[in-house]
């Protein structure tokens, strides 16, 4: 999907009237936001790639509406501030729902220029449910466990085979944690920094957001417009889509980002040996799935699982190379070691992971209205797939359980806002986890916002990514709160960062997996989680 960043200039208009009213529970404050907290005690947990880190924790209500009943406990970490300025904390989110920010804090401090990260306590936090946070959700560990069913429902067999799957992970969540679920939500989640908030002893705070993050920002916003001082938001969430839209918009965008992907690969034939003609080589990738489908690689890659492990390449294209190797090596060879190992490296799920698509879903199930009757879903979604059959089924089954979800589902908050000091906004035209529109959306919707557009990017999180362009708003932005201001859509543009290169012969040898041999690796993997 290639768009300019003049071409939707007209989208904010259209696509903010179809926002619902804002619940009363997304619009004012719970009474407990004004309740004083505890300050966080740190201790020292550095590590050897972020040895300045800190750790704390902070306890919060589980139910806003009583303050004083359960609480919950939320995980911190903390890189502090060592210059003579200080402007403050600066929370930062990976995404998800469900991704764990603990270690994003150390990212974040040491990509940032160190004359700007110096002036923060750069903030990471596990929002409730996440990793470290008590209780951490896990509703059915091994969810995930290869091989599963064919995600295409080509025959009732299947169709009702991924259906069981999907009732039986929403059955467990209500089983496991049906007092915890009413409360895992985007507005508890932005109360929740709130109270991070005072137990920092600040009166406003920096927030800085990725992805799902972006809209979890915004909430905040919404709820605590007079305490926020700076806001980034970087690859942004579509509010009026949330969810069930957003993510039917994702398969689309997905599948241009798999064309872009075979293309690359027949501008490198001599590496790939798949030939030059990107049909081709296409058919020759569902060749591979098809193949799969019957006979998984390694006894654990199926059709399922090759998907899973593709899809990253949508989010971040310095996974390239390495996907490119593991499908020559299969079309042409018929090794399957490779491909197993890009699924391990990519896509297989851990404890991590089980836990993180188990707040995933509470959030999202519980954020927004879904279709509850099946027949909806696949007529919708076998008419995405007639247009982008890349990723829509295997989108549609991971969010299925949403579809028999044990606890009802509230109103999406209305994101506009008036009240905001200067907010800037990164997009790629090309993401394909949060497209173009949405950025253009939200650009219409906080007035008083920047947009920062990479104009031909694909990936998705853009900034502290090795483009100088885009990050050189950001440090000046968090400097001293310049915004650059334009007369169109976007108000600065940034050319995108060159394609990546195959591996060499020494590098794929060598490389048991992709940390820390390509650009951008290391913020990838942090927000690179669906959402």
């Amino acid at each position: 999907m290639r768009k300019s960043a003049a071409v939707l200039c007209g989208a904010a208009v259209v696509m903010a009237g179809s926002l619902t009213a804002v619940p009363a529970d997304a619009s004012t404050p719970h009474p407990a936001a004004a309740a004083s907290a505890a300050k966080v005690t740190w201790k020292k947990c550095g590590t050897t790639r972020y040895p300045t880190l800190q750790c704390g924790s902070v306890k919060v209500p589980l139910d806003y509406r009583h303050p004083s009943g359960k609480k919950i406990t939320l995980a911190l970490s903390r890189v502090p501030h060592t210059a003579k300025t200080y402007q403050g904390p600066l929370l930062v989110n990976p995404g998800g729902p469900g991704g764990s920010g603990l270690s994003l804090a150390g990212f974040v401090a040491s990509s940032l220029p160190k004359g700007v990260a110096a002036q923060y306590d750069v903030i990471g936090f596990d929002p409730r449910g996440v990793g470290r946070s008590s209780p951490a959700l896990a509703c059915k560990p091994g969810s995930f466990k290869p091989v599963r069913p064919d995600s295409v429902p080509n025959t009732p067999a299947i169709e009702n085979a991924n259906l069981s799957r999907a009732k039986s992970f929403a059955a467990a969540c209500g089983k496991k944690y049906a007092g915890v679920l009413p409360h895992i939500n985007t507005v508890n989640a932005a109360t929740d920094m709130d109270a991070i908030r005072r137990a920092l002893g600040a009166k406003k705070i920096n927030y800085f957001g990725y992805s799902y993050g972006t809209y979890l920002g915004a909430v905040y916003a919404k709820l605590f417009p007079e305490r926020v001082r700076r806001l980034v938001l970087d690859s942004i969430v579509d509010p009026t889509g949330v969810w069930y839209k957003d993510n039917i918009r994702q398969d689309y965008a997905f599948e241009g980002r798999q064309l872009a992907f075979v293309a690359w690969i027949a501008k490198h034939d001599s590496t790939y040996k798949l030939g030059t003609d990107p049909a081709k080589i296409e058919a020759k990738w569902y060749a591979m799935r098809a193949a799969l489908a019957k006979k998984p690689a390694g006894g654990k890659v199926g059709a399922s699982e090759l998907e899973d492990t593709f899809i990253p390449g949508g989010y971040y294209d310095g996974y390239w190379p390495y996907l490119a190797q593991a499908f020559a090596a299969y079309a042409n060879d018929k090794k399957t070691g490779p491909l197993v190992e890009a699924y391990d490296n990519f896509a297989a799920v851990g404890a991590s992971g089980d836990n993180g698509y188990s707040v995933y879903t509470s959030v999202q199930c519980r954020d927004a209205s879904w279709p509850r009757d099946w027949r909806q879903w696949r007529k919708d979604n076998w008419a995405v797939y007639a247009k982008a059959p890349f990723m829509t089924w295997n989108n549609a089954w991971y969010n299925a359980p949403c579809a028999f979800w044990p606890v009802s589902s509230k109103r999406p908050a209305n994101v506009a806002n008036g009240k905001l000091p200067p907010v800037l906004l990164f997009q790629a035209t090309d993401d394909a986890a949060t497209p173009y529109e949405g950025g253009v959306t939200v650009h219409g919707l906080l007035r008083n916002s920047s947009l920062v557009v990479e104009q031909g990017g694909g990936n998705h999180g853009i900034t502290l990514s090795g483009n100088a362009c885009l990050d050189k708003h950001l440090a000046t932005y968090l400097t001293n709160g310049k915004v650059p201001r334009g007369h169109g859509v976007a108000d600065a543009v940034c050319q995108r960062l060159p394609e990546p290169k195959p591996l060499s012969a020494a590098a794929s040898a060598s490389a048991a997996s992709p940390s820390g041999a390509m650009r951008g690796a290391a913020l990838h993997d942090l927000v690179r989680f669906r959402g």
